[in-house]
């Protein structure tokens, strides 16, 4: 906690502005330091490999993590969403690989599958609406616990990605070529899926099972419009999604909107500018 005192203490320093003189936009801004490149990281791999569908069903899935715990009763619904969205993730990511069905067929099927599930559970008894709140996600809400758990996931997360970073990479070029290279495929890519699962669970709440998606995608497919090599491709979407989250929180703020939903505004607003300014430059 005095570690925190002293971060506030340097941004009312750093930060002179009205909107920083507020603990709950302190919370938020150092959630957003915290959790926005990680999307941009994650976000990378998710466009490579084409699992956009893959993490769309994440966000789906977790309303059926947050019912369980409602249901349990004894769990918390933070701590069933993170088993449960990491259990899902590698359970569709083993199904996938076995099935000869498509991926997306297999993705779809249990996504819609998984949200049905939640919100009967959520709205038996008529108690849907105090749970309503994580289809939109208010990251202003945050609190210093929230932070802690944040910054260990940024660590978790951070060393993971350098485990799996080059295994990914080869499994994205080719499958074939990285199996004849000893790496075990379906193994690297269930890591990889929990990985984005817990991301999507602990994020989930602040940002919104709605738009939770956008996030993973939305800054690689800017990076992808004006990155030149695999290095600038990462940096550029690690930039996008900090500037977006940094940028949306604020308007959010003075325009007293949904900080989510800006965010991802901002973000998708980035995207259509570096996609009209890599047609300028093919011409």
């Amino acid at each position: 906690m005095e570690i925190l005192t002293a971060i506030y203490g340097l941004m009312d320093t750093l930060l002179p502005f009205e909107w920083a003189g507020h603990l709950f936009m302190k919370n938020a801004f150092l959630a957003i330091l915290l959790v926005t490149p990680l999307f941009g990281l994650l976000s990378t791999m998710v466009v490579s490999n084409r699992m956009a569908f893959f993490s769309d069903s994440l966000g789906h899935g977790a309303f059926t993590g947050i019912a369980l715990g409602v249901l349990l009763g004894s769990v918390s619904p933070l701590l069933s969403l993170i088993v449960f969205s990491i259990l899902f993730a590698i359970f569709v990511t083993w199904i996938k690989s076995k099935s000869s069905a498509s991926a997306d067929t297999i993705i779809g099927v249990f996504s819609s599958t998984a949200i049905a599930l939640g919100l009967m559970i959520m709205s038996h008894g008529g108690g849907f609406n105090k749970f309503s709140s994580f289809l939109i996600g208010d990251i202003l809400s945050i609190t210093p616990a929230d932070l802690g758990a944040l910054l260990l996931v940024a660590i978790l997360v951070t060393a993971a990605w350098a485990f799996l970073f080059n295994r990914l990479l080869l499994i994205s070029i080719n499958t074939s070529f990285a199996r004849s290279r000893g790496i075990p495929a379906q193994l690297t890519e269930s890591l990889f899926a929990a990985t984005l699962a817990v991301v999507v669970a602990i994020s989930i709440q602040w940002v919104g099972i709605l738009i939770i998606n956008a996030l993973l995608v939305l800054p690689a497919a800017a990076a992808r419009n004006v990155a030149s090599d695999v290095k600038s491709y990462h940096l550029a979407s690690v930039a996008i999604a900090l500037i977006s989250g940094i940028t949306g929180l604020l308007i959010a703020y003075y325009d007293n909107m949904a900080a989510g939903a800006t965010i991802v505004i901002v973000a998708a607003t980035i995207f259509f500018i570096t996609l009209l300014l890599k047609q300028h430059f093919a011409r």
